[in-house]
Protein backbone atom coordinates (compact mmCIF):
# COMPACT_ATOMS: atom_id res chain seq x y z
CA UNK A 1 0.00 0.00 0.00
CA UNK A 2 3.20 2.26 0.47
CA UNK A 3 4.24 1.96 -2.89
CA UNK A 4 1.23 2.61 -4.09
CA UNK A 5 0.71 5.72 -2.22
CA UNK A 6 3.80 6.97 -3.60
CA UNK A 7 2.59 8.64 -6.94
CA UNK A 8 -0.23 10.09 -5.26
CA UNK A 9 2.21 12.05 -3.09
CA UNK A 10 4.10 12.71 -5.96
CA UNK A 11 1.91 13.88 -8.38
CA UNK A 12 0.34 16.49 -4.57
CA UNK A 13 3.64 17.38 -4.44
CA UNK A 14 4.44 18.47 -8.26
CA UNK A 15 0.90 20.51 -7.89
CA UNK A 16 2.14 22.42 -4.58
CA UNK A 17 5.46 23.14 -6.07
CA UNK A 18 3.57 24.33 -9.83
CA UNK A 19 1.58 26.82 -7.70
CA UNK A 20 4.86 27.64 -5.71
CA UNK A 21 6.47 28.49 -9.17
CA UNK A 22 3.37 30.76 -10.27
CA UNK A 23 2.38 32.27 -6.66
CA UNK A 24 5.77 32.55 -4.75
CA UNK A 25 3.80 33.78 -1.20
CA UNK A 26 1.48 30.26 -1.87
CA UNK A 27 3.62 28.11 1.23
CA UNK A 28 3.04 32.16 3.25
CA UNK A 29 0.82 31.56 6.27
CA UNK A 30 -0.21 34.77 8.42
CA UNK A 31 -1.84 34.94 11.53
CA UNK A 32 -4.52 37.67 11.85
CA UNK A 33 -6.95 38.45 14.55
CA UNK A 34 -5.79 35.01 16.06
CA UNK A 35 -7.10 33.16 12.59
CA UNK A 36 -4.47 31.43 10.28
CA UNK A 37 -4.80 32.30 6.68
CA UNK A 38 -2.30 31.49 4.13
CA UNK A 39 -2.51 28.97 0.33
CA UNK A 40 -2.16 25.92 1.97
CA UNK A 41 -5.06 26.96 4.56
CA UNK A 42 -7.67 27.79 1.43
CA UNK A 43 -6.50 24.22 -0.22
CA UNK A 44 -7.53 22.53 3.36
CA UNK A 45 -10.14 24.52 3.83
CA UNK A 46 -12.06 24.22 0.16
CA UNK A 47 -11.26 20.64 0.06
CA UNK A 48 -12.89 19.64 3.52
CA UNK A 49 -16.56 18.74 2.52
CA UNK A 50 -14.89 17.16 -0.47
CA UNK A 51 -12.67 15.55 1.95
CA UNK A 52 -15.75 14.58 4.12
CA UNK A 53 -17.45 12.65 1.54
CA UNK A 54 -14.73 10.76 0.41
CA UNK A 55 -14.35 9.10 3.75
CA UNK A 56 -17.69 7.80 3.15
CA UNK A 57 -17.05 6.87 -0.61
CA UNK A 58 -14.56 4.75 0.57
CA UNK A 59 -16.24 2.58 2.70
CA UNK A 60 -18.91 2.19 0.68
CA UNK A 61 -16.42 1.67 -2.52
CA UNK A 62 -14.52 -0.76 0.06
CA UNK A 63 -18.17 -3.09 0.42
CA UNK A 64 -17.88 -3.27 -3.17
CA UNK A 65 -20.68 -0.92 -3.77
CA UNK A 66 -21.42 3.19 -4.84
CA UNK A 67 -22.96 6.09 -4.22
CA UNK A 68 -23.71 8.83 -7.05
CA UNK A 69 -26.28 10.56 -4.51
CA UNK A 70 -24.13 12.42 -2.02
CA UNK A 71 -24.37 15.20 -4.01
CA UNK A 72 -27.72 15.89 -3.52
CA UNK A 73 -27.94 14.95 -0.30
CA UNK A 74 -25.15 17.15 0.52
CA UNK A 75 -28.09 19.79 -1.46
CA UNK A 76 -30.83 18.52 0.54
CA UNK A 77 -29.23 19.07 4.34
CA UNK A 78 -28.24 22.76 2.77
CA UNK A 79 -31.82 23.49 1.81
CA UNK A 80 -33.36 21.78 4.91
CA UNK A 81 -31.00 23.78 7.23
CA UNK A 82 -31.50 27.05 5.17
CA UNK A 83 -35.37 26.89 5.22
CA UNK A 84 -35.52 25.91 9.08
CA UNK A 85 -33.04 28.69 10.21
CA UNK A 86 -35.18 31.24 7.90
CA UNK A 87 -35.22 34.88 9.39
CA UNK A 88 -33.78 33.52 13.05
CA UNK A 89 -30.29 34.85 13.75
CA UNK A 90 -30.89 32.13 17.16
CA UNK A 91 -28.10 29.42 17.32
CA UNK A 92 -30.53 27.23 18.96
CA UNK A 93 -32.33 27.25 15.82
CA UNK A 94 -28.91 26.61 13.88
CA UNK A 95 -28.72 23.43 15.66
CA UNK A 96 -31.86 22.02 15.61
CA UNK A 97 -32.22 22.88 11.61
CA UNK A 98 -28.94 21.01 11.35
CA UNK A 99 -30.12 18.12 13.51
CA UNK A 100 -32.81 17.95 11.49
CA UNK A 101 -30.51 17.68 8.37
CA UNK A 102 -28.25 14.98 9.21
CA UNK A 103 -31.58 12.58 10.71
CA UNK A 104 -33.07 12.93 6.90
CA UNK A 105 -29.75 12.46 5.39
CA UNK A 106 -29.60 9.37 7.58
CA UNK A 107 -32.61 8.17 6.84
CA UNK A 108 -32.05 8.75 2.99
CA UNK A 109 -28.65 6.76 3.52
CA UNK A 110 -30.96 4.17 4.98
CA UNK A 111 -32.73 3.87 1.53
CA UNK A 112 -29.67 4.03 -0.52
CA UNK A 113 -29.02 0.68 2.10
CA UNK A 114 -32.64 -0.87 1.60
CA UNK A 115 -32.10 -0.52 -2.08
CA UNK A 116 -28.65 -2.34 -2.40
CA UNK A 117 -28.72 -4.81 0.88
CA UNK A 118 -32.36 -5.83 0.89
CA UNK A 119 -33.28 -5.61 -2.80
CA UNK A 120 -30.05 -6.86 -3.76
CA UNK A 121 -30.50 -3.71 -6.72
CA UNK A 122 -27.07 -2.52 -8.35
CA UNK A 123 -25.21 0.20 -6.41
CA UNK A 124 -24.88 2.35 -9.44
CA UNK A 125 -28.70 2.21 -10.02
CA UNK A 126 -30.02 2.66 -6.45
CA UNK A 127 -28.00 5.64 -5.92
CA UNK A 128 -29.03 6.98 -9.43
CA UNK A 129 -32.51 6.89 -8.25
CA UNK A 130 -31.51 9.34 -5.20
CA UNK A 131 -29.08 11.18 -7.45
CA UNK A 132 -31.65 12.15 -9.90
CA UNK A 133 -34.67 12.89 -7.39
CA UNK A 134 -32.48 14.30 -4.17
CA UNK A 135 -31.78 17.70 -6.27
CA UNK A 136 -36.08 17.61 -6.90
CA UNK A 137 -36.77 17.19 -3.21
CA UNK A 138 -34.12 20.13 -2.21
CA UNK A 139 -35.70 22.36 -5.14
CA UNK A 140 -38.79 21.58 -3.28
CA UNK A 141 -37.86 22.05 0.00
CA UNK A 142 -36.49 25.52 -1.26
CA UNK A 143 -39.50 26.16 -3.87
CA UNK A 144 -36.65 26.63 -6.30
CA UNK A 145 -35.41 30.10 -4.83
CA UNK A 146 -31.68 30.52 -3.62
CA UNK A 147 -32.59 30.50 0.22
CA UNK A 148 -29.96 32.87 2.25
CA UNK A 149 -29.74 32.86 5.76
CA UNK A 150 -27.76 35.37 8.38
CA UNK A 151 -27.58 33.03 11.38
CA UNK A 152 -23.81 33.84 12.73
CA UNK A 153 -23.70 30.65 14.82
CA UNK A 154 -24.38 28.32 11.10
CA UNK A 155 -21.93 30.06 9.30
CA UNK A 156 -19.55 29.34 12.10
CA UNK A 157 -19.79 25.81 10.58
CA UNK A 158 -18.39 26.86 6.86
CA UNK A 159 -16.69 30.07 7.65
CA UNK A 160 -15.67 30.23 11.21
CA UNK A 161 -12.29 29.96 13.00
CA UNK A 162 -10.85 28.05 16.10
CA UNK A 163 -7.08 29.09 14.89
CA UNK A 164 -7.66 26.69 11.69
CA UNK A 165 -11.11 27.13 9.84
CA UNK A 166 -13.96 24.96 11.32
CA UNK A 167 -14.29 23.43 8.67
CA UNK A 168 -11.13 21.64 8.41
CA UNK A 169 -11.31 20.69 12.09
CA UNK A 170 -14.39 18.80 11.54
CA UNK A 171 -13.04 16.68 8.54
CA UNK A 172 -9.92 16.24 10.57
CA UNK A 173 -12.25 14.74 13.59
CA UNK A 174 -14.13 12.78 11.13
CA UNK A 175 -11.00 11.25 9.53
CA UNK A 176 -9.80 10.64 12.92
CA UNK A 177 -12.64 8.64 14.15
CA UNK A 178 -13.23 6.55 11.21
CA UNK A 179 -9.49 5.68 11.34
CA UNK A 180 -10.14 4.80 15.12
CA UNK A 181 -13.07 2.76 14.24
CA UNK A 182 -12.34 0.91 11.30
CA UNK A 183 -8.18 0.01 11.81
CA UNK A 184 -8.64 0.13 15.81
CA UNK A 185 -11.79 -2.47 15.69
CA UNK A 186 -13.03 -5.10 13.91
CA UNK A 187 -15.13 -3.14 12.01
CA UNK A 188 -12.59 -2.38 9.29
CA UNK A 189 -11.69 -6.21 8.84
CA UNK A 190 -15.43 -6.78 8.33
CA UNK A 191 -15.87 -4.38 5.40
CA UNK A 192 -12.55 -5.71 3.54
CA UNK A 193 -14.53 -9.29 3.79
CA UNK A 194 -17.83 -8.17 2.66
CA UNK A 195 -16.35 -6.12 0.07
CA UNK A 196 -13.88 -8.99 -0.83
CA UNK A 197 -16.51 -11.83 -0.63
CA UNK A 198 -20.27 -11.07 0.58
CA UNK A 199 -21.48 -14.08 0.51
CA UNK A 200 -18.81 -15.86 2.18
CA UNK A 201 -18.61 -13.52 4.54
CA UNK A 202 -21.86 -14.47 5.38
CA UNK A 203 -21.11 -17.84 5.51
CA UNK A 204 -19.21 -17.28 8.04
CA UNK A 205 -21.45 -15.34 10.13
CA UNK A 206 -20.40 -11.73 9.18
CA UNK A 207 -23.81 -9.75 9.12
CA UNK A 208 -22.78 -8.80 5.44
CA UNK A 209 -26.49 -6.85 4.94
CA UNK A 210 -25.36 -4.78 7.94
CA UNK A 211 -22.37 -3.66 7.37
CA UNK A 212 -23.29 -2.69 3.89
CA UNK A 213 -27.00 -0.48 5.32
CA UNK A 214 -24.21 0.87 7.61
CA UNK A 215 -21.79 2.36 5.38
CA UNK A 216 -24.58 4.23 3.34
CA UNK A 217 -25.98 5.82 6.34
CA UNK A 218 -22.33 7.12 7.54
CA UNK A 219 -21.79 8.06 3.39
CA UNK A 220 -25.11 10.06 3.73
CA UNK A 221 -24.11 11.63 6.92
CA UNK A 222 -20.36 12.72 5.90
CA UNK A 223 -22.43 14.29 2.47
CA UNK A 224 -24.68 15.88 4.28
CA UNK A 225 -22.49 17.57 6.71
CA UNK A 226 -19.94 18.36 3.64
CA UNK A 227 -23.85 20.31 2.75
CA UNK A 228 -23.45 21.84 5.52
CA UNK A 229 -20.60 23.51 5.02
CA UNK A 230 -21.22 24.28 1.63
CA UNK A 231 -24.13 26.03 2.44
CA UNK A 232 -23.14 27.75 5.72
CA UNK A 233 -19.86 29.30 4.05
CA UNK A 234 -21.72 31.37 1.77
CA UNK A 235 -25.33 31.47 4.16
CA UNK A 236 -26.93 30.31 1.44
CA UNK A 237 -29.12 27.18 0.27
CA UNK A 238 -28.59 26.68 -3.71
CA UNK A 239 -30.62 23.41 -4.48
CA UNK A 240 -29.07 23.43 -8.15
CA UNK A 241 -25.58 24.02 -7.72
CA UNK A 242 -24.85 23.42 -4.15
CA UNK A 243 -22.35 19.94 -4.34
CA UNK A 244 -22.70 19.82 -8.03
CA UNK A 245 -20.35 17.13 -9.50
CA UNK A 246 -18.78 16.66 -5.78
CA UNK A 247 -19.90 12.37 -6.47
CA UNK A 248 -17.37 12.45 -8.84
CA UNK A 249 -14.45 14.23 -6.97
CA UNK A 250 -14.82 12.24 -4.55
CA UNK A 251 -14.51 9.20 -6.19
CA UNK A 252 -11.78 10.21 -8.40
CA UNK A 253 -10.34 11.17 -4.69
CA UNK A 254 -11.09 7.41 -3.42
CA UNK A 255 -9.52 5.74 -6.56
CA UNK A 256 -6.48 7.58 -7.15
CA UNK A 257 -5.27 6.89 -3.24
CA UNK A 258 -5.81 3.75 -4.04
CA UNK A 259 -8.42 1.94 -3.37
CA UNK A 260 -9.48 -1.20 -4.87
CA UNK A 261 -13.20 -0.47 -6.88
CA UNK A 262 -13.49 -4.18 -6.88
CA UNK A 263 -13.75 -4.07 -3.54
CA UNK A 264 -12.27 -4.93 -0.30
CA UNK A 265 -8.39 -3.15 -0.16
CA UNK A 266 -8.78 0.60 1.12
CA UNK A 267 -6.83 3.10 2.51
CA UNK A 268 -8.18 6.20 4.29
CA UNK A 269 -4.89 7.95 4.17
CA UNK A 270 -4.68 7.45 0.16
CA UNK A 271 -8.20 9.24 0.69
CA UNK A 272 -6.65 11.88 2.35
CA UNK A 273 -4.46 12.22 -0.53
CA UNK A 274 -6.51 11.92 -3.34
CA UNK A 275 -8.67 14.70 -1.68
CA UNK A 276 -6.09 17.24 -1.56
CA UNK A 277 -5.05 16.31 -5.04
CA UNK A 278 -8.29 17.48 -6.53
CA UNK A 279 -8.86 20.34 -4.59
CA UNK A 280 -5.01 21.29 -5.06
CA UNK A 281 -5.30 20.63 -8.94
CA UNK A 282 -8.82 22.71 -8.69
CA UNK A 283 -6.44 25.89 -6.95
CA UNK A 284 -3.82 25.47 -9.52
CA UNK A 285 -6.46 25.28 -12.81
CA UNK A 286 -7.89 28.83 -11.28
CA UNK A 287 -3.98 30.23 -10.31
CA UNK A 288 -2.39 29.13 -13.47
CA UNK A 289 -5.41 31.32 -15.44
CA UNK A 290 -6.54 28.04 -17.35
CA UNK A 291 -10.02 28.85 -19.47
CA UNK A 292 -12.94 27.67 -17.35
CA UNK A 293 -14.88 25.92 -20.27
CA UNK A 294 -11.62 23.37 -20.27
CA UNK A 295 -11.35 23.26 -16.45
CA UNK A 296 -12.93 19.67 -16.40
CA UNK A 297 -10.45 18.77 -19.42
CA UNK A 298 -7.66 19.94 -17.58
CA UNK A 299 -8.75 17.94 -14.65
CA UNK A 300 -9.25 14.88 -16.78
CA UNK A 301 -6.03 14.88 -18.34
CA UNK A 302 -4.00 14.83 -14.51
CA UNK A 303 -6.36 12.28 -12.94
CA UNK A 304 -5.66 9.93 -15.88
CA UNK A 305 -2.26 10.08 -15.78
CA UNK A 306 -2.03 9.72 -12.05
CA UNK A 307 -4.17 6.70 -12.35
CA UNK A 308 -2.08 5.31 -15.04
CA UNK A 309 1.38 5.87 -13.35
CA UNK A 310 -0.44 3.57 -10.63
CA UNK A 311 -1.86 0.97 -12.79
CA UNK A 312 0.50 -2.00 -12.82
CA UNK A 313 0.07 -2.62 -16.24
CA UNK A 314 1.19 0.40 -17.07
CA UNK A 315 4.33 0.45 -14.95
CA UNK A 316 5.08 -2.95 -16.32
CA UNK A 317 4.67 -1.73 -19.78
CA UNK A 318 6.63 1.16 -19.19
CA UNK A 319 9.35 -0.58 -17.43
CA UNK A 320 9.66 -3.48 -20.33
CA UNK A 321 10.34 -0.02 -22.56
CA UNK A 322 13.29 0.97 -20.63
CA UNK A 323 14.17 -2.11 -20.85
CA UNK A 324 14.25 -2.86 -24.17
CA UNK A 325 15.80 0.74 -24.77
CA UNK A 326 19.22 0.28 -22.56
CA UNK A 327 19.28 -3.09 -24.58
Amino acid sequence: MKNRLLWPLLALVALLLLNLAVTPSFFALRMQDGHLYGGLVDVLKNGAPTLLIALGMTLVIATRGIDLSVGAVAAIAGAVTCVHIGTSGSAGTAFAGMAIALVLCAVLGLWNGFLVAGLGIQPIIATLVLMTAGRGVAMLVTEGQIVTVNNTAYRQVGAGFVVLPVSILIALLVLGLVAFATRKTALGMLIEAVGVNPEASRLAGVRSRTIIWTVYVFAAVCAGIAGLMISSNVSAADANNAGLWIEMDAILAVVIGGTSLAGGRYSLTGTLLGALIIQTLTTTVYTIGVAPEVTLVFKAIVVIAVCLVQAPKARAALSFRKVAVSS
